[in-house]
This record gives structure tokens, C-alpha cells and sequence, in this order.
């Protein structure tokens, strides 16, 4: 499966902007790809104005995903700010190639900027298949709570779309590597550049295999990276050290 990270920088609480430069880096893409990866509220910025620039589910934003997804014939990821009876959620959105969706909602929403008072948690981890691989997509600060992301299905890549500060960027790369070899699988972590009205971010968006080992390096410039994710070789891995079959069995609770 070829995976296209899209690393930008993002306008302040401007979709309208965020839609056409996005637009231009993934028309940059020089190869078919499977799978186009967008960073957390990519439309917006980690904003806590919801109200400012909220969409429905049928809003611009997921239509304009829709519509690059089916020109593109491959999947569209990425989370952004939405309403749904009345709240408020930092979800995050897959389209498939014909249109269909599937989303998660954030579970672990970063209190220290106030998240979880004006957006409602997600309660539910989901797993999507596509194109023979089972991802498991979350959003940012669910990075640093590996009990959330353990790999109790068999997924085969574990997927992060952040917002994740530089004064701050070495945990970002210390865990994404952690959940690769811990969970058996491939993870990829999409960040963006750039600064907002409270924190700068240089990027560090990157590919992971299931040893631990760097498929595609941190970069810290606006970029639209190419990765190819072999599933053959995932599975090889763990038929000959299936370290899985002996994890700790347990349950979430709220």
C-alpha cells in the first residue's frame, strides 16, 4: 500500500485557504498512492473556537475530501472540527475511493489546552480495512496512551494525525516508535509545520516498520512524502516471533 504523508502548514481557522493549498500539495504527488494522510484539524488549525468553524457531517470540508478522494481513486484522511446534536468533535475522517466514510472521534482530548471542555470524547476505538491492511486511526495526545492503542485485533498500521508542538517533538518520535514495536506493526504520524496563535511545530512527520526501524525519516519542511508499506513482510515478522500471543489481556473502562 503506498501512503502520501502531506506535512503543511496550516491557516488560522481559514478552511476555505487550508482546501486549496492542500489541493496544490497533493496535485504535487507524483505517483499513485492508496492512501492520502492529512494532519489533525488540518482545515482549521487546533483551535478552541469550534463555533468559528465547525462543519457537518455534510459540511465543505468532508465534500471536498469526497471529491478528492474519487479523483484521486485512492482513501482521504485527516480530523478536523464537527457538529453533530449540538457538540462538538475533533473527528477524524476516512474516505474510501467511492465516497463512503468512516470516522473516529478523539478519545483523549488535551485538557492542558482546554480540549475537553468544548469538544465531547470519542468512546470508541475503530478499525478500518482497507486494501487488505487493518488500520487503527487516532489523533495526537491518544499517542502517549499506549493502553487505548495496544494491538488486540491484529492490526497491521496504527495511524497518528497531530498538532504536536517542537518544544515537545522528541516524546512525538520516541512514541511513534514505541507503539511500532511494542503493537507488531507499521505506524505512520502525520504533523504540521508552521505556527499557530500559541505554539510553533516543525513537523516530524514519518514511517515506521514493526522493528522499529524508520521507513521514511522525520522531515521538518512542507512536503507530500511517498510510502510503501509491505504487508507480506509484516506478517512474515510475526509468524516467525509472534511476541503478540503473549500480551496482557484487559479491559477499557471510562
Amino acid at each position: 500500500m503506498k501512503v502520501a504523508l502531506v506535512q503543511s502548514d496550516i491557516s488560522w481557522e481559514n478552511p476555505k485557504e487550508n482546501r486549496r493549498h492542500f489541493d496544490m500539495l497533493i496535485d504535487s504527488i507524483a505517483t499513485n498512492v492508496d492512501l492520502i494522510v492529512l494532519p489533525e484539524m488540518f482545515s482549521t488549525g487546533f483551535t478552541m473556537n469550534p463555533s468559528n468553524v465547525v462543519e457537518p457531517m455534510n459540511g465543505e470540508t468532508i465534500l471536498w475530501m469526497k471529491t478528492v478522494a474519487m479523483k484521486n481513486e485512492c482513501a482521504v484522511t485527516g480530523s478536523i472540527a464537527v457538529c453533530q446534536q449540538e457538540k462538538f468533535y475533533n473527528r477524524l475522517i476516512f474516505v474510501f475511493p467511492n465516497g463512503e466514510i468512516s470516522f473516529y472521534d478523539k478519545r483523549h482530548l488535551f485538557s492542558l489546552a482546554g480540549e475537553d471542555k468544548v469538544y465531547t470524547k470519542g468512546t470508541d476505538r475503530i478499525i478500518i480495512n482497507y486494501k487488505g491492511f487493518k488500520i487503527c486511526p487516532q489523533i495526537c495526545y491518544d499517542l502517549r496512551f499506549p493502553v487505548f492503542s495496544r494491538n488486540t485485533v491484529d492490526y497491521d498500521l496504527l495511524l497518528y494525525v497531530a498538532n504536536w508542538p517542537d518544544l515537545r517533538i522528541d516524546a512525538w518520535d520516541i512514541l511513534l516508535r514505541a507503539r511500532a514495536v511494542e503493537n507488531q506493526c507499521f505506524v505512520i504520524g502525520v504533523n504540521r509545520i508552521g505556527k499557530d496563535n500559541k505554539n510553533q511545530y516543525n513537523g516530524h512527520s514519518q514511517a515506521i516498520d514493526f522493528l522499529g526501524n524508520y521507513l521514511l525519516k522525520p522531515v521538518e519542511r512542507e512536503a507530500a512524502l511517498v510510502v510503501e508499506l509491505h504487508k507480506n513482510q509484516l506478517v512474515s515478522f510475526r509468524e516467525q516471533f509472534n511476541f503478540l500471543s503473549d500480551r496482557d489481556h484487559f479491559t477499557l473502562e471510562d
